[in-house]
């Protein structure tokens, strides 16, 4: 299966989030942003942590197989080049709105959504950080 994200500050929520995802399937595959596409996504303050950073984080991992960079705003390409069997995205997004949904669904994969993990979000951290 494959997700994808900037994973910028590891936290419950991601970990989560990537362990349910590891249990849809046999391996799990994550696209990573590159820094270049974390700030354009995200903003010229982030990411906070560097390429190497995040992915040797998210490469640790026991339920992690394989971590992959794009440095597209979205995975489009990475997903028509991996046609997983599973694509996961969190609950805050519907099936129709996934990028490469109509890959995988139309080599007759799956795609499924994940609920987030109340509490928890790299946005929510910085800001908690900030007021420190």
């Amino acid at each position: 299966m494959f997700t994808n994200g900037c994973f910028d500050i590891l936290h419950v929520g991601h970990l989560d989030y990537l362990e349910q995802a590891r249990n849809l399937g046999d391996r799990l595959i994550i696209g990573l942003n590159t820094d270049a596409s974390v700030r354009r996504l995200k903003g010229s303050q982030r990411p906070v942590n560097d390429n190497y950073t995040r992915s040797r984080a998210l490469a640790a991992l026991e339920f992690v197989d394989a971590v992959v960079f794009f440095d597209e705003d979205t995975p489009f390409e990475l997903i028509r080049l991996i046609t997983p069997d599973i694509l996961v995205k969190g609950g805050d997004y519907l099936a129709e709105n996934i990028v490469g949904a109509d890959i995988v669904m139309k080599s007759g994969g799956k795609v499924k959504t994940i609920p987030f993990t109340d509490g928890f979000s790299t946005t929510s951290f910085i800001e908690r950080i900030k007021s420190i």
